[in-house]
């Protein structure tokens, strides 16, 4: 079973401490993941929503929503019906009320679900999508097949995750992932780990080929992928 790094290396296991590090720093998430990423995030969310939208989806399933940005993303490039899940009630908070505010809680309801255990019927939804998420599954090849369980049969699972900045500007990334962001996530979240826990998931996690691999060994037919950023973060499209 792969990525074991857990964000307080308690005995409570990953998926509680995942759980915890999410309530901890709900209230700045957002804040943070814009500054972090310089607002890049938003681009790669949007490079996924226009990947995904290719397909036509009327229901699409959001997993580890957080405050649900990928699911309104989703929903406002293409019109169908999202479910937002995730494990932290407090990150759901947030995105509940972002969705009020933008008078789309007809569009997107949101729930505390687990991602290795999910509440649907298999076959249930046209597309589902995970941003930032999978890497902090407890078992990473579970929660795969769970996403592929509840796809339709030719529909695609899309999946945006950190990967690993390779060539001459990777030891310059390295530095700042390692070293600043760190010291930027405590400054403002106050979580002395949530932003330690980060580089060293993201370090841990397999990207490119060796993930592609692992979603075809999941069951997946047919499996592509595409780099972002040089390599800052992939988009993995998976189809049943």
């Amino acid at each position: 079973m792969l990525n074991q790094v857990t964000p307080y290396n308690t005995e409570a296991g990953k998926k509680k401490e995942v759980e915890e590090m999410f309530d901890n720093i709900a209230p700045k998430y957002d804040l943070l993941n814009h500054v972090l990423s310089m607002k890049i995030d938003v681009l790669w969310r949007n490079t996924l929503v226009k990947w995904m939208n290719k397909d036509e989806p009327k229901e699409v399933l959001d997993v580890a929503t957080g405050t649900a940005d990928l699911a309104i993303a989703v929903q406002k490039e293409t019109g169908a019906k999202v479910v937002g899940l995730d494990l932290s009630q407090l990150m759901l908070n947030v995105g509940i009320d972002k969705i009020k505010k933008l008078k789309l809680d007809d569009q997107i309801s949101m729930e505390k679900g687990d991602a290795e255990n999910l509440r649907f019927e298999s076959n249930k939804f046209d597309s589902v999508c995970v941003a930032f998420g999978v890497r902090n599954f407890e078992n990473l090849e579970k929660g795969l097949a769970e996403l592929r369980r509840v796809v339709k049969e030719n529909k695609s699972v899309y999946i945006l995750e950190f990967s690993k900045v390779e060539g001459f500007l990777g030891p310059f990334y390295q530095f700042y992932f390692k070293n600043i962001l760190p010291q930027i996530g405590k400054l403002v979240s106050k979580d002395n780990r949530a932003y330690t826990y980060l580089p060293d998931s993201v370090n841990a996690f397999p990207f490119g080929e060796k993930m592609k691999n692992i979603l075809l060994n999941t069951g997946f037919k047919n499996v592509e992928y595409k780099k972002l950023s040089f390599g800052i973060a992939t988009i993995y499209k998976a189809t049943k």
